[in-house]
């Protein structure tokens, strides 16, 4: 009996990024746990990953290539080799290609894989020498980045592990007990130390002994709430009007939307106490460091992009930066950078741009030219994509060649005509960037891929070489493409080191120090590097709410992440 422990990284779509060890006995997974010498990991991961080897082993794994068998949507397929599947794609695509223009393939893909080999690699480069559509990664997060960018640039947030500096912690749209769990015995610590926590959630996520004060606003009422503290503050005369000059603009039209939302009309609208709100505003102002994190459930909802830039504007309006645990956090994604330009060069891309929530009309509709091939991976838009029975109607069309790359037999996967086996990250090297924790963990396999599965960039890799391209990337083995990456990556302003990642490791920032702080050794990077309070992305109407519930249609939808579960991206 032989036993290996390997170092790797967790690539789920979580901001913790979690530095993990693998068990293996005799070539087959027995237990996986976390690292202790990882920065933010400390020993403990989630039961989604600590369990994923049941996901490895399961019997719907699929293992080999296949070809559709019957109608689509049945999920009746026949075993091919994967020369087949090559053979079979490329031929389909020359001819979509000869008749409708490169136009009329379209890649469908979001976070299954979180990667940088991956996602938007290898891949980008194949579609965009073939010609293909481009589609905006819009189903998550696109309202709040487009916010944050026009508020701030790329500017790394506080540190979760700075949380416990903090005399004020506030918890807007976030469920760090669902994802992103090592924020929480920091939290916890941050309570012990004398923090006041607050938490704004329609979810009650934490129980009443660890938070101070929990707001369960009505989904999708976030900005009045916003904006009556923001007037309350503004009454109180509690601006750092110094501040706001020196770094900031756009503060009017903030400033005269919040007028139109005294506490007790922000109270009604959010269904929450108007004492409540006063409570939080008075705190917050009070309380030197504070930090706010923010979260992606802003953001679903027809007010997500307003409410979030007024909760952002929360730490610039009373002058929260400067100092270690104050400030706000976000995605830090953008600390790690990746020019991929020192890779493949500056390869053009010009074709249109298709909106990945729009795939049900996309597929239905008169476009011209119309989609007849579609490449689906990392994703699962029969059940997340909006407008479902357009998506199913579409995906049903017999003129519509799909190609799919899953795990396991997904409700899109039934609709393939060609289906390829994809590999699980505990069987593919890989570089993960996170978006939360201030690393870059490398990814190395705990076992071989089972059966015949393959990571992306092999696939794409193969399909470049079966069109005949010469380009030198298709020719690549993922131990190269892994180097390149590593070779064109840096963290915040320091090189990556490509031996770290190669072993399963994980590197830290500095900027100078581990963490940054904010307005102090980090800054906006907007091309003035200002905070630009009212960004462009609001539109003609900045901060204009948008009553959520309407006569008859008095419910309200949320998607809550879930502890024990991995969602469809």
């Amino acid at each position: 009996m032989t036993t290996h422990i390997i170092h790797t990284t967790c690539t789920m779509d979580c901001p913790d990024t979690c530095g993990l060890e693998v068990t293996v006995t005799d070539g087959k997974i027995q237990r996986i746990r976390g690292t202790q010498d990882h920065p933010t990991t400390n020993g403990f991961i989630c039961d989604k990953v600590s369990r994923f080897d049941r996901r490895v082993y399961h019997e719907d794994r699929l293992l080999y290539p296949m070809r559709r068998r019957g109608r689509k949507g049945a999920g009746a397929f026949v075993r091919i080799s994967w020369d087949e599947a090559i053979a079979e794609i490329t031929d389909r695509f020359k001819a979509i290609i000869q008749q409708w223009g490169g136009e009329a393939i379209l890649p469908y893909h979001y976070g299954g894989s979180n990667g940088l080999l991956g996602d938007q690699f290898l891949d980008d480069f194949y579609f965009a020498t073939l010609g293909a559509s481009r589609m905006a990664k819009t189903l998550c997060a696109a309202p709040s980045t487009a916010v944050a960018m026009g508020m701030y640039g790329k500017m790394p947030g506080v540190a979760f592990e700075d949380y416990p500096q903090a005399k004020c912690v506030l918890i807007w749209g976030a469920n760090p007990k669902a994802s992103n769990i090592h924020l929480v015995p920091l939290l916890r610590q941050a309570k012990k130390n004398g923090a006041f926590i607050a938490v704004v959630n329609p979810v009650q996520t934490f129980s009443a002994h660890e938070v101070d004060l929990y707001l369960p606003v009505f989904p999708g009422a976030d900005l009045p709430v916003a904006l009556a503290m923001i007037r309350l503050w503004k009454d109180a005369g509690q601006l750092d009007m110094d501040f706001l000059r020196q770094h900031a603009d756009g503060l009017e039209p903030l400033l005269q939307q919040a007028e139109a939302w005294p506490v007790e009309r922000a109270a009604a609208e959010a269904r929450v106490a108007a004492q409540d709100i006063r409570t939080l505003a008075e705190v917050y102002a009070a309380s030197t460091p504070a930090v706010i994190r923010s979260g992606w459930g802003l953001e679903r909802n027809r007010n997500g992009g307003q409410a979030l830039a007024a909760i952002l504007a929360m730490p610039a309006l009373l002058g929260k930066f400067g100092v270690r645990g104050g400030g706000y956090t976000m995605s830090n994604s953008g600390a790690a950078q990746l020019d991929t330009t020192k890779i493949f060069g500056a390869y053009p891309w010009r074709t249109r741009i298709i909106n990945q929530t729009q795939l049900g009309a996309v597929l239905t509709d008169d476009l011209q030219p119309p989609i007849k091939g579609l490449f689906v991976y990392n994703c699962n838009p029969a059940v997340t994509a909006p407008d479902q029975n357009a998506v199913l109607r579409g995906l049903a069309r017999e003129d519509l060649f799909t190609v799919v790359c899953e795990q396991v037999l997904t409700d899109t996967a039934k609709f393939a005509d060609i289906l390829l086996p994809a590999v699980t990250f505990l069987e593919q090297r890989e570089i993960r960037r996170a978006y939360g924790s201030y690393v870059v963990g490398g990814v190395q396999p705990a076992i071989p891929a089972r059966g015949e599965a393959k990571p992306n960039e092999e696939v794409f890799a193969a399909l470049g070489r079966a069109m005949g391209w010469p380009h030198e990337p298709f020719f690549w083995s993922t131990d190269t493409s892994m180097q390149k990456v590593a070779e064109a990556l840096t963290l915040d302003r320091q090189a990556a080191d490509p031996s770290i990642f190669a072993a399963g490791k994980s590197q830290g920032f500095d900027f100078p120090g581990p963490t940054p702080i904010q307005l102090h050794t980090t800054f906006p990077r907007t091309p003035d590097g200002k905070i630009h309070l009212t960004p462009p992305a609001l539109g003609k109407s900045p901060f204009h709410y948008q009553p959520v519930s309407k006569d008859g249609f008095p419910l309200a939808l949320v998607s809550p992440s879930n502890s024990k579960m991995i969602s469809s991206t």
